[in-house]
C-alpha cells in the first residue's frame, strides 16, 4: 500500500511540475509596444509601423547602439542611421560601458520624455553588462508603462526577452551562457532568436525551450518583426517567424517549430495563432 501511495504521490508530483510550465502565460507591455526585429535589412513596413506606435517621425526617439563594437559613438552615427533615412527628425544617442552611468539620472533622463526607443545589433552581452537593472532599465520599462514603443534589431531583439540566449562572452553559437541568461524582460516566459532562417538556426532553440518549458520561443528571420501588444503579437515583415513550445510538441511537419508569416497574429499568453486585430 505505501509503495502504491508514493507511486501515486510522484505522479501527482510530476503532473503538477507540468502543469506549472504548461501554465506559465507569457505576456508584453499591458500599454506600449515591443518590437523585435530578427536582423538584416529593415524594411519600410517595420519602420513605418515603429513610426506609427512611436506617434509619427517627429517623435522623440532614443538610440542605443551599445550591443555594437565601438566603446565609443558619436551622433554622426545618427546622421547614417536607418532611422535617419526613413525620415525621423528627432534621434537621440544613448550609450554607455559602465553600468554606474547607466544608473544615474543624469544618464537616463533622455528616457523620460521618449515616445520610442531603438536598439542596435551587436553582442547581447554588452547590453547586459551596460544596463541591466540600471535606472536606464526602469526608465525603459517606464516608458512601455505610459504606452511607448522599444524596437530593437538582431541582439536588440534578444535583449527584449527575460530569458537571455546567445549571451556569452564566448560567443553568439552558445544559446545558454551562466551569467548571461536574463534579458530586459519587456516580454515575460519568452526567448527570442534572430537571423533565424538565413543563419540556418532553427533548430538552436529546441534545446532551450526542453530545458525550460516554461518559456515560448521566438525565432525571427531577417526582415521580419513581431509587434508586441499585452499578450498578442502581430507579424510584419518580409520572412517568417519560429514558434517554440515544448509543451505542445512539434508542429504539424513533425519538426519542433512551426512559422508564422506577415499578417499573422498570435496569443503568447495562450500559445496559440489567432485571428487579428490589428496593433
Amino acid at each position: 500500500m505505501a509503495s502504491i501511495m508514493t507511486g501515486a504521490l510522484i505522479s501527482m508530483l510530476v503532473l503538477l511540475q507540468t502543469n506549472a510550465a504548461f501554465h506559465s502565460p507569457a505576456s508584453g507591455p499591458v500599454k506600449g509596444y515591443a518590437m523585435p526585429i530578427g536582423g538584416g535589412l529593415v524594411g519600410p513596413e517595420i519602420l513605418n509601423r515603429f513610426a506609427k506606435l512611436a506617434g509619427g517621425l517627429d517623435a522623440p526617439i532614443v538610440v542605443i547602439p551599445t550591443a555594437g563594437d565601438p566603446d565609443v559613438y558619436s551622433d554622426a552615427v545618427l546622421e547614417r542611421h536607418p532611422l535617419r533615412k526613413h525620415g525621423f527628425t528627432r534621434l537621440t544617442l544613448l550609450h554607455t560601458r559602465d553600468k554606474k552611468v547607466a544608473d544615474t539620472e543624469a544618464f537616463a533622463a533622455v528616457l523620460k520624455t521618449a515616445k520610442g526607443v531603438w536598439f542596435d545589433g551587436g553582442r547581447q552581452w554588452r547590453l547586459v553588462d551596460s544596463y541591466l537593472q540600471t535606472r536606464t532599465h526602469r526608465e525603459l520599462e517606464a516608458l512601455l508603462d505610459r504606452g511607448g514603443v522599444i524596437a530593437g534589431t538582431s541582439a536588440g531583439a534578444t535583449i527584449q526577452g527575460s530569458y537571455l540566449v546567445r549571451g556569452a562572452r564566448e560567443g553568439n553559437t552558445i544559446m545558454m551562457a551562466k551569467g548571461y541568461e536574463q534579458g530586459m524582460g519587456f516580454l515575460n516566459f519568452v526567448a527570442i532568436d534572430q537571423h533565424l532562417i538565413k543563419r540556418k538556426r532553427e533548430n538552436d532553440m529546441l534545446p532551450v525551450v526542453a530545458l525550460k518549458p516554461e518559456l515560448l520561443g521566438l525565432g525571427l528571420d531577417e526582415g521580419t518583426a513581431v509587434v508586441v501588444h499585452g499578450n498578442t503579437f502581430e507579424v510584419v515583415g518580409v520572412s517568417k517567424v519560429a514558434i517554440y513550445d515544448a509543451n505542445f510538441g512539434p508542429g504539424p511537419d513533425g519538426k519542433g517549430y512551426y512559422f508564422l508569416s506577415a499578417g499573422d497574429c498570435f496569443d503568447i499568453a495562450k500559445r496559440k495563432q489567432i485571428a487579428c486585430g490589428r496593433n
